[in-house]
């Protein structure tokens, strides 16, 4: 088991399963340590291919219907007893490999002071734009105490899960840019692209400043004891490469370099970016998610001999009959054994009329398929 683990760089800090910080000489192989999902991540074998899915928690289990009736969604994520339960449900339901905090992306902006509301059916909107100077201004770094709620939910969740890990989360300065500057969702993103052509200087300064908020919300769910964490550029697919490269990877790889001695794995995934897929791993990542539109072999080659891949079943498919979820599933299981370690997901959320007993039937296919 140590010849296993001797990839794993030495002081490098871990997690331990009573959540106390170790150094790899003190800490024996713990529990979450040795669990299939952070085995993969890390590149090392496991017993079976780990599979989680994103959005797991959400509006596909009608338990989680109920229990959001009347609360909206930042308030929801605002209380860590609905956290913990949320998160939990996709966990007893389908017994997945890994739990996700449920949260949102913009619950770290909300908390560096930007006046936003997540509106039903349309996402998150912001009051007030930022497209000035002196609008960059309003967003302040936050402390632990902004988002205390977060860290407890954590705590609450991480002894509730025992053998079980969790991952936090958190969007990509890109991403959360988007957001900023369009005032709410986009196709075009013409905003956000003007700004970044016409006013680079305002963008990089913006971005950087995300890029800390950022850091800082993933520091505070690490110190209270994900055992994961996963970024989110959902929207940088809407980008070339070489634009990618000069305008969002630095800022990116501040966020990722920046947990370098944080001791858990670092999951990168954005929608559309099979174009991007080398620059996100350069980045810093651990792992890269790979969505439906590039074969996972065909990206583990791309990524080299040091990343493993995250993905990749199109979310369409489950929708399909049985008869095709499982063919297609063990095609992507197939072509996830040419990477070093492969978490087993969707290429991109999962929908809210999924019928959840398909992600149950998944998950048990997954880890029957892929025993060893």
């Amino acid at each position: 088991m140590e010849e296993e683990y001797a990839d794993l760089r030495p002081g490098r800090p871990r997690r331990a399963a009573g959540r106390r910080s170790l150094t790899w000489h003190d800490d024996p192989v713990t529990v979450l340590d040795d669990s299939p999902f952070v085995r993969a991540c890390r590149g090392l074998p496991g017993p079976h291919t780990p599979v989680w899915f994103m959005r797991q928690a959400g509006r596909s289990l009608p338990e989680y219907r109920k229990l959001r009736e009347g609360i909206g969604m930042l308030d929801s994520c605002r209380r860590p007893d609905l956290v913990t339960e949320i998160t939990l449900q996709p966990v007893r339901r389908h017994r997945v490999d890994a739990a996700i905090l449920y949260s949102d992306i913009v619950v770290p902006i909300a908390a560096a002071g930007v006046d936003l509301d997540i509106v039903p059916g349309t996402g998150p909107v912001v009051a007030e734009p930022i497209r000035t100077a002196a609008d960059l201004q309003r967003l302040r770094p936050i402390t632990a105490d902004d988002v205390d709620y977060v860290a407890e939910a954590v705590r609450l969740l991480v002894a509730e899960l025992g053998a079980t890990p969790l991952i936090g989360f958190a969007g990509a300065p890109f991403t959360l840019a988007s957001y900023l500057i369009e005032g709410g969702p986009s196709r075009t993103y013409l905003k956000t692209k003007a700004m970044m052509y016409a006013e680079p200087e305002l963008w990089h300064a913006l971005l950087a400043r995300l890029a800390e908020i950022t850091l800082a919300f993933l520091r505070i769910q690490i110190d209270a004891g994900v055992s994961a964490v996963q970024l989110f550029d959902s929207w940088a697919g809407a980008l070339s490469e070489a634009d990618y490269r000069e305008f969002v990877m630095p800022h990116s790889a501040r966020v990722l370099r920046g947990l370098d001695d944080a001791g858990v794995p670092r999951i990168h995934f954005g929608v559309g970016t099979g174009v991007l897929l080398e620059a996100m791993g350069e980045a810093g990542a651990d792992v890269v998610g790979v969505d439906w539109r590039t074969p996972l072999d065909v990206a583990s080659k791309r990524l080299g001999p040091d990343k493993a891949v995250q993905g990749n079943l199109d979310p369409a498919i489950l929708f399909a009959g049985w008869d095709v979820v499982e063919r297609e599933a063990r095609r992507v299981l197939a072509q996830g054994q040419s990477a070093p370690g492969h978490v087993f997901n969707l290429g991109h959320g999962v929908m809210p009329e999924m019928d959840p007993d398909i992600l149950t039937r998944l998950t048990a296919l997954v880890h029957e398929a892929s025993a060893r």
